[in-house]
């Protein structure tokens, strides 16, 4: 999957006035889209039985950072200038009065960025699971958000959904980047997982894999049901590599042209397709 367009926010701890986000996309906010597109209700997104929710807990996320983007704060105020029969609902049933009814709300985004995510299932007993996920995400029964509603994914979206491993295509397919400037034969390129990198062999390309950081986040999701969301803490592992600069491939139609001669190598330009 590639993930773009104009805004993303992937809250990890806020759930009040200040609704954060991280620099990529969360475990949480990847299930939940999935989810949605299986057309699975919130009521039974839940790991307590055996459903296809409890199924998606299975899957892997690798994530390519191909831009960072730039951090962006929207300011919100909500509910002021209304009677009190109008103002915001409070938790005991009533409504906030009239006199300290605005409630202001800070809501973090990255803006213009892009992030590449190979989604992968190593659990033998869920065969079928990639397929049908896939499937869902070519015709998804709602619509999908990244992260909040109001960002909606672009366009490019499902790459290629029968790699034989997207983890290793993280490493050849296009970035959605310009060339540094200078003649530096390399770029480097951050890579997020939710398991320890493995060192490449000496004879691997391309690169070699810079430290690995390693944050906790409270991301896994045991419930998304609207009122019980429950979310379990994992490590998050982070390194770089240094790709080819020939892998930047721009912006806008010079990127989709590079990504599909990559994708579709023995297709002529005026018959291809993004």
């Amino acid at each position: 999957m590639q993930l773009g367009g104009p805004l993303q926010s992937w809250g990890e701890h806020s759930a009040f006035a200040d609704r954060d986000t991280v620099s990529h996309p969360t475990r949480s906010g990847l299930i939940g889209m999935i989810a949605s597109a299986l057309g699975i209700p919130r009521a039974d997104a839940t790991t307590e039985t055996d459903s296809r929710f409890e199924q998606l807990t299975r899957l892997r996320f690798t994530v390519r950072t191909d831009r960072p983007g730039t951090r962006l704060t929207d300011f919100h105020t909500v509910g002021g200038g209304l009677p009190q029969h109008r103002t915001v609902p409070t938790a005991k049933g009533g409504r906030r009065a009239a006199d300290g009814a605005t409630i202001v709300s800070r809501r973090h985004y990255l803006s213009d960025a892009v992030f590449t995510v190979a989604v992968t299932a190593p659990d033998p007993t869920t065969p079928t699971l990639l397929t049908d996920c896939a499937e869902a995400l070519a015709e998804p029964r709602w619509p999908l958000h990244q992260g909040r509603r109001s960002c909606p994914p672009s366009a490019l979206f499902l790459l290629r959904p029968d790699s034989p491993d997207p983890t290793a295509e993280l490493l050849e397919l296009p970035l959605a980047r310009t060339a540094p400037r200078g003649n530096s034969p390399t770029v480097t390129v951050y890579f997020t997982a939710e398991t320890p990198f493995a060192r490449p062999r000496e004879t691997a390309s391309p690169g070699s894999p810079g430290d690995t950081a390693v944050t906790m986040l409270n991301d896994d999701p045991v419930c998304l049901a609207s009122r019980n969301r429950i979310h379990r803490t994992r490590p998050a592992y982070t390194t770089s590599r240094d790709l080819p600069t020939a892998r930047c491939a721009g912006y806008g139609t010079a990127y989709l042209d590079a990504l599909n001669t990559y994708l579709k190598p023995n297709t002529r330009p005026e018959e291809a397709t993004p």
